[in-house]
């Protein structure tokens, strides 16, 4: 029998939020936020940690630096449940990354600086360990600097051993969107937002972008934020609405909280319409609480979220 549910290698960082600063930011001036929030961060965490949340088994392979925010986003992404015994501390000046994420009014600015994420390479992926699981997760392709070329390597050897795989690309910060077009074949289901699609294939439209990449990867799901979240899947697309929140601390990690509500459900078997709604359903529980991770403790507590604020029941 497997060891995990899923396994993930990828990103391991916190998220500094900083709530009520002015839009346009002068130069030189000491400008005050009205309220912070240091929360574990990172695309790839967040899906760890929300998956194990929801009570999947969840083994982790990331690196971070020997500094108090590696050990922080560590111990709280084993306190969610994660196995986190393959994480590496690299040793050295490269410290620990960090995001710094300034929250507007429906809108944020999302400032990285990358550290141990550009370290983590495949000489640090245990095999034997990642495949003892049903499913693999990857999440930020562009972010993944040492491991990006050997991603379709590693999702060839995945397959072979009957992991299915979900690839979240995430943004790229070089804008330049190259390197999918070989990775998507080996993926099960992608997982991009609408942004990030319409960068990924300079299409206009959902529909135009997901009619250029269907062939290439098996099902398609593309996050829409508050309009819900579109499927596409056989020749067909189906949307289906959010699940609306009328009093959103702020949507940081609200995507990666759907991957882990679509994972949780498919890695189950469930229809795939199914998967969809409840990807969207743990995204909007996700803005009930500050950054990705916060409003997430076990699955309990989570269903009880669903059905007092969304009228959810499984």
């Amino acid at each position: 029998m497997a060891r995990f549910d899923v396994t993930i290698a990828g990103e391991l960082n916190l998220d500094l939020i900083l709530y009520g600063l002015p839009e346009v930011l002068p130069p030189e001036r000491e400008l005050l936020a009205n309220d912070m929030m240091l929360t574990l961060g990172s695309s790839s965490a967040i899906v760890a940690h929300n998956l194990a949340s929801l009570g999947s088994h969840v083994g982790f392979i990331s690196c971070i630096g020997n500094d108090q925010f590696g050990q922080m986003a560590l111990e709280r992404l084993s306190a969610a449940g994660v196995d986190v015994s393959k994480v590496v501390q690299i040793s050295g000046s490269v410290k620990t990354g960090l995001t710094v994420l300034l929250q507007r009014n429906g809108w944020r600015n999302i400032l990285t600086y990358p550290g141990t994420i550009f370290d983590l390479k495949l000489e640090h992926l245990d095999f034997d360990y990642l495949t003892s699981s049903r499913h693999f997760h990857f999440s930020s392709f562009y972010l993944q600097r040492g491991l990006q070329a050997h991603v379709v390597e590693l999702f060839k050897q995945l397959r072979s051993k009957g992991l299915t795989i979900s690839l979240d690309c995430n943004d790229d910060p070089d804008d330049k969107w190259m390197g999918l077009e070989e990775v998507l074949p080996y993926v099960d289901v992608f997982l991009p937002n609408d942004k990030e699609l319409l960068a990924l294939t300079g299409k206009k439209t959902i529909e135009t972008a997901i009619e250029l990449i269907r062939d290439s990867a098996n099902v398609i799901v593309v996050k829409l934020g508050d309009k819900g979240s579109a499927l596409a899947r056989d020749g067909k697309i189906i949307f289906k609405d959010a699940f609306l929140n009328n009093n959103i601390v702020d949507a940081i990690g609200a995507g990666d909280s759907f991957n882990a509500g679509f994972i949780y459900k498919f890695i189950r078997k469930a229809p795939i319409e199914t998967c969809q709604v409840f990807g969207n359903l743990i995204g909007a529980i996700s803005t009930t609480a500050a950054g990705g991770t916060t409003a997430f403790t076990d699955f309990k507590t989570t269903l009880k979220i669903a059905k007092e604020k969304f009228g959810y029941e499984e």
